[in-house]
């Protein structure tokens, strides 16, 4: 029987999980500086990517699509490492998934894109990417999830 789904909370901005609360309210200097820090890296790859492969108005946003489903799959990879590690490193979490992976996706261009191929005149471009984002993240992040966790099993049982 599979266990029941319990939804995960991000201590890193929940102040209501316990085990971290401690450390934000005891160190938020170097919980902010960890994220800051993991969120430039994060935001310079994500720059960088975007100005290799600009697109036009009317052009789906492949450059914009592809960070934000590439991120979903290495947070969900993330999560299940973290999971498996029983946390990892105190700062594991806040530099490399709030930060660096926060800093790289991004719902803003995303928005933008939607909204310049609408006022361009391309509602059908839009309208698919819109759909196109939220379901390739959404897949994205259960698959990377999914897929290392059962390395992660399949390992240990070695």
């Amino acid at each position: 029987m599979p266990e029941p789904f319990e939804p995960r909370t991000d201590p890193d901005v929940d102040l209501h999980v316990p085990t971290e609360r401690g450390e934000l309210i005891a160190r938020p200097a170097t919980i902010l500086a960890t994220i800051a820090a993991g969120g430039v890296l994060g935001a310079l790859a994500r720059a960088g990517l975007q100005h290799a492969f600009p697109h036009p108005p009317t052009g789906f946003g492949w450059a914009t699509f592809s960070i934000n489903t590439s991120g979903c799959l290495l947070i969900g990879a993330l999560m299940a490492v973290l999971g498996h590690l029983d946390g990892g490193h105190r700062l594991a979490r806040p530099f490399l998934g709030v930060g660096v992976l926060g800093g790289f996706t991004t719902f803003s261009a995303y928005a933008v894109d939607v909204q310049q191929a609408l006022v361009a005149g391309a509602p059908g471009t839009a309208l698919a990417y819109l759909a196109a984002t939220v379901l390739g993240a959404l897949v994205a992040v259960g698959l990377g999830d999914a897929v290392t966790a059962a390395a992660l099993r399949r390992r240990v049982t070695r």
